[in-house]
């Protein structure tokens, strides 16, 4: 605390406060106290009491009991009354350089731009500053840019699952190294970048669509907290998911196609369509939308119920002092709950793939998403629900991680 309130108060940067800084610096502080306790002072009765604690928190989307918020209150209380005023709350905090309120949110809420290339995350949370003033479409380029270049990047492994969720069986039995192995002999090394371009393409439709159906969404649930409730925006993420999915489905057939097309199958993405069309007809661009649709739940559900476990448990423990968890303990916990997503809806995305890529397999006899989960278990007992993890696993740490560095960059350059 002392290091702090001489890094805020001292002007000459001499590493001391002299009296002069130290009374600018009380000034200060003291407008920015009387602005946060005016800000808690729903009531506007000059008192601050657990319930408007309680309220304000879940405001900014942090929940907390009331018993939590009474043991706050308890810390600065002096005349045992159970509220603050205004003179319990400034002697408290004066030396205290207090951290806005909303710096939890600002550090924590942005959990999405963790692009691992799937597309049944829930979407952002931004505050009505953010829609107002226009910050929220810079977040959504930012984290755009930042998701080309994480699937660019990780696409060769993007492939590499494909191609073990379609061709591996217990006969043929692909291992990562003779998977890359093969694709380079069959296309050269510019093969492994095979889909990666429409994979790409269909990030600023999605997240576009995305956003408008969630914030429709949010209206239509009635809620009147500016941030939603886990439950509540799960709920929202996942029809907002469903609707942004149905949009642009076409498209993630057409990523299947091309990653598993062969050296002078398709001269490009619009002959794949037309190739697709003629011979199929339009239905063929859904094949694999029931289990697309239903692998949207388990995953958007686990992946938000675990970072937001794992980002409670830090800042209960570790929140002494400030909010900011840092990068590693962001991209941690991005990376866990993502891996914790995928794992359970991965059963379903094989599937889904497998419907998708059912008419470039010669041979292969059209079958629903039931006859294919029974078919596979029948023939490769649980473990073939799950070719392809490796790849995939493999590919989530680097993801994550470039994703990361990217959107703060870009964030940086968009002047968030």
């Amino acid at each position: 605390s002392e290091q702090k309130i001489v890094k805020a108060g001292d002007k000459d940067l001499d590493g001391q406060l002299d009296f002069e800084e130290f009374v600018h610096y009380l000034q200060d502080h003291e407008k920015k106290l009387r602005l946060v306790f005016k800000s808690l002072d729903k009531k506007n009765d000059g008192r601050i009491d657990a319930q408007e604690i309680v309220q304000s928190l879940r405001d900014l989307g942090v929940k907390i009991s009331e018993q939590q918020a009474e043991k706050i209150l308890k810390s600065m209380d002096k005349n045992g009354t159970m509220t603050i005023d205004w003179n319990e709350w400034r002697d408290y905090h004066l030396l205290h350089p207090v951290e806005n309120i909303p710096e939890i949110i600002l550090y924590w809420k942005h959990s999405t731009i963790f692009d691992v290339g799937e597309n049944l995350t829930v979407p952002d949370e931004f505050t009505v500053e953010e829609r107002q003033t226009g910050m929220w479409w810079r977040h959504l380029v930012a984290g755009g840019g930042a998701g080309a270049v994480s699937r660019t990047c990780t696409a060769p492994l993007d492939r590499l699952k494909v191609l073990m969720q379609v061709h591996a069986s217990r006969s043929n039995n692909m291992c990562i190294v003779g998977g890359f192995t093969q694709m380079i002999r069959e296309g050269g090394p510019r093969s492994l970048w095979r889909g990666n371009g429409i994979n790409v393409l269909k990030i600023a439709p999605e997240s576009a669509i995305k956003f408008m159906a969630y914030e429709q969404i949010k209206r239509f649930i009635g809620t009147d907290q500016e941030m939603l409730r886990i439950h509540e925006r799960l709920l929202a993420g996942s029809l907002a998911g469903a609707i942004a999915q149905s949009s642009i489905y076409p498209m993630e057939v057409l990523k299947t196609r091309m990653a598993l097309r062969k050296t002078g199958q398709y001269s490009g993405m619009l002959d794949c369509a037309k190739n697709i069309l003629s011979k199929e007809g339009m239905a063929a661009f859904y094949k694999g939308y029931i289990p697309n649709m239903l692998g949207i739940i388990p995953y958007a559900g686990i992946d938000l119920a675990v970072y937001e476990t794992l980002k409670n448990a830090w800042l209960q423990r570790y929140a002494v002092n400030s909010a900011d968890p840092g990068v590693f303990v962001l991209l941690a916990c991005g990376t866990i709950s993502s891996t914790c997503g995928q794992l359970a809806s991965y059963p379903l995305a094989l599937v889904r793939t497998r419907m998708q890529a059912q008419a470039s397999v010669e041979g292969a006899p059209e079958v629903t998403m039931r006859g294919l989960f029974k078919h596979i278990l029948k023939t490769e007992g649980a473990f073939g629900l799950y070719r392809g993890l490796a790849p995939n696993f493999m590919k989530v740490i680097p993801a994550v991680s470039i994703s990361y560095v990217v959107y703060e960059n870009l964030k940086m350059t968009l002047g968030v």
